[in-house]
């Protein structure tokens, strides 16, 4: 068999070579779609989560997606069939935007039918490609138009109609659940909502902790109740209580072991968008970093690297989703909104545990 050419400085598109492998050592299916893996003695390429036998590490290069492998000179894996990856990350995003069209949300059947897929295999295809389900994603698009129409001032009742409700009782239910209070207590700076919090010592300096009745809704450093009340001005504002006195020790122990997160409860608002970073976010495993890119192809939207950057510093439960677990591209920290210092001493401690 000929043997294929290593093409020139193909690794240079693959910035850490060594997570690529990991990747292909553990068929990760997250990574499909981020880049291919190329073997030289084969001259085929794979996408990571491929089940065929592993060839030896310096007989494999990683190229930036099928096109470059093809230029190269390899064919494409028909076990693993890595160019339907990229068929599959086109579906998703024709998917996302039949849903943010619909003046309603679709049922998974029309949705699959737009995709071009049978219903059951384009649900788990969305939510792999995504975090959410397709339902997940239309309920809560149509929240985060809730909270626009809230915000640029139309009345509660024409705000749920204008996002699309056809009755106020499911607007409530949602806004609940996504935006951590009813329709009208977010048109009102939380007018009628409990928000108990504590200021803790922690080794990183002291940390704000604070709370609804559903789980946490602000973990920060360097803040206190004056601050809280700038962002819930009309929200009823009280000491910490046992239930909350409990969450904040334990998110005291999170900052001081960020390496073994607890199970918190959490009541934080945010867009579909958000809501997709912050739980790539929090799949990341304690003492791993990922890049911006990265995060941002883990949910299927590989050009809104910004954006994703945006989300993550709209996070409001700091080290719980842990933001400063993203670098920058070159391998440099990047922001961080409590400073590097504190993300360098984070991570410093995730990689002794």
């Amino acid at each position: 068999m000929t043997q294929m050419r290593q093409p020139e400085a193909p690794i240079h598109a693959m910035p850490d070579a060594d997570a690529c492998w990991d990747a292909f050592l553990g068929r990760d299916r997250s990574f499909d779609g981020r880049f291919v893996g190329a073997v030289l003695t084969t001259g085929i390429y794979c996408k990571p989560s491929c089940a065929a036998r592993h060839p030896r590490r310096e007989n494999m290069i990683f190229l930036a997606d099928p096109e470059a492998a093809r230029a190269a000179g390899f064919r494409a894996c028909l076990r693993c069939r890595p160019d339907e990856v990229g068929r599959d990350r086109l579906a998703v995003e024709a998917a996302i935007a039949f849903i943010a069209a619909a003046e309603t949300p679709p049922s998974l059947e029309e949705v699959a039918a737009h995709a071009g897929y049978a219903p059951h295999h384009f649900h788990r295809l969305f939510k792999r490609e995504t975090g959410m389900t397709p339902a997940a994603y239309a309920r809560s698009l149509r929240t985060e138009r809730l909270k626009s129409a809230l915000e640029e001032g139309s009345s509660v009742t024409g705000a749920i109609y204008e996002a699309g409700y056809n009755a106020p009782s499911r607007a409530y239910a949602d806004a609940e659940r996504h935006l951590g209070m009813t329709p009208s207590a977010w048109k009102d700076g939380g007018r009628g909502v409990a928000i108990r919090h504590a200021v803790v010592q922690t080794g990183l300096g002291p940390a704000l902790v604070a709370g609804t009745e559903r789980g946490l809704c602000r973990i920060s450093f360097d803040e206190d109740e004056a601050d809280l009340r700038r962002r819930f001005p009309k929200a009823e504002i009280l000491p910490a209580d046992e239930g909350l006195s409990a969450l904040a020790a334990q998110v005291v122990r999170l900052i001081d072991d960020p390496s073994a997160p607890p199970d918190l409860p959490m009541d934080v608002c945010g867009t579909a968008f958000q809501q997709a970073i912050w739980a790539a976010l929090r799949a990341i495993p304690p003492g791993e970093t990922r890049t911006y890119g990265e995060i941002a192809a883990a949910i299927g939207r590989p050009g809104a690297v910004r954006a994703a950057g945006t989300a993550c510093g709209d996070n409001n439960l700091a080290v719980l989703i842990p933001c400063h677990r993203v670098l920058r591209s070159d391998g440099s920290l990047g922001g961080y909104a409590y400073g590097t210092r504190r993300k360098q001493a984070l991570l410093e401690r995730e990689s002794r545990g």
